[in-house]
């Protein structure tokens, strides 16, 4: 599921394979697209909310016009599934990672493959671009984190990863200090990126840890977890502010808007929740016909990506609400 910058509408994907635009201000949907040929993995959208880039297991990447619906560019040569896709902050490129053990840098303009980042050796399964747009940061099955230069694709540093499980989701903060890594074995950790170690280890979730967002402030953490819930993290001390209960199952994917003060939850109940990271309360919830299961925000802080695991792809925007 994704958020358009401009706060009025959510985009949404299921196992149809179909790609659903809904107007948040008068809750109807706008259009619905052909998308991928199987599940889609995630989704990013551009900060000026006119394009969308859904990546899926069909080892394929879409570029979309969220205005229309209509396919611009089929992104293909990855050779295996794609598990997680950011867009820069300037809307021109966008970055995935596969089950090939790759990641790949697009222009999203002009659709083609700009180069591919080769150094991991297992599925990689997230990625983050910096808000300043200079790193890539990607976290592998091979159980390390990789800080890549966008612009000559080449790998800065690499940073084994001591968590006991795999390894799901990383997210950095915009100063690029710290790296937040989410793990099965139900823990987040912090490392300090510039001297490469682990300075915390964020202890509470009873279940595997899907997801991990930060405020645009670099102060506040959002987990999402397999026991249902959400925890707010205290970045500095490490300590649990809040944990957010509403969901009735695993909690796969979160994001936080650029304010910070809302975030937006998708999970297996086949909801996604709007939530006040203030008061802890719901603001708003939205049914779907399929799980929820991945979510990312944009290198601006204000897009929102997340995608089910039936293969379609949503995005939001929660500006006015």
């Amino acid at each position: 599921m994704s958020i358009t910058a401009n706060g009025r509408q959510i985009v949404s994907a299921s196992t149809d394979r179909t790609l659903k635009v809904w107007d948040l201000n008068i809750d109807r949907k706008l259009f619905t697209s052909i998308c991928h040929a199987d599940w889609v993995k995630a989704v990013s959208i551009t900060t000026d909310g006119k394009r969308a880039v859904s990546a899926s297991k069909d080892r394929t990447l879409k570029v979309w016009d969220v205005a229309t619906g209509c396919e611009l560019h089929t992104l293909a040569s990855h050779r295996g599934a794609v598990q997680s896709v950011s867009v820069t902050a300037d809307g021109a490129w966008a970055v995935s990672s596969s089950k090939d053990s790759t990641l790949k840098v697009w222009n999203l303009i002009t659709g083609k493959e700009l180069r591919t980042l080769v150094g991991h050796f297992n599925w990689v399964n997230a990625v983050a671009v910096t808000t300043d747009g200079q790193w890539i940061v990607s976290i592998s099955d091979d159980c390390t984190l990789r800080i890549w230069d966008i612009a000559s694709g080449n790998q800065l540093f690499t940073l084994v990863l001591n968590h006991t499980n795999w390894i799901y989701a990383v997210a950095v903060t915009a100063d690029k200090q710290y790296a937040i890594s989410a793990s099965g074995d139900y823990t987040l950790k912090v490392w300090d990126l510039t001297f490469m170690r682990e300075v915390n280890t964020l202890k509470g979730h009873s279940e595997s840890v899907m997801a991990v967002a930060i405020t645009a402030d670099s102060k506040r953490v959002v987990s999402a977890s397999v026991d249902h819930t959400l925890k707010i993290w205290d970045l500095a001390n490490g300590k649990e502010l809040r944990t957010l209960v509403g969901h009735t199952d695993s909690v796969l994917a979160v994001a936080v808007t650029a304010d910070g003060k809302l975030a937006v939850s998708a999970s297996r109940d086949r909801t996604l929740k709007v939530w006040d990271l203030i008061s802890g309360h719901i603001i708003c919830t939205f049914t779907g016909d399929s799980i929820f299961s991945a979510c990312a925000v944009a290198a601006d802080g204000v897009t929102i990506v997340a995608g089910d695991s039936l293969g379609h792809v949503h995005f939001m925007t929660l500006e006015g609400l």
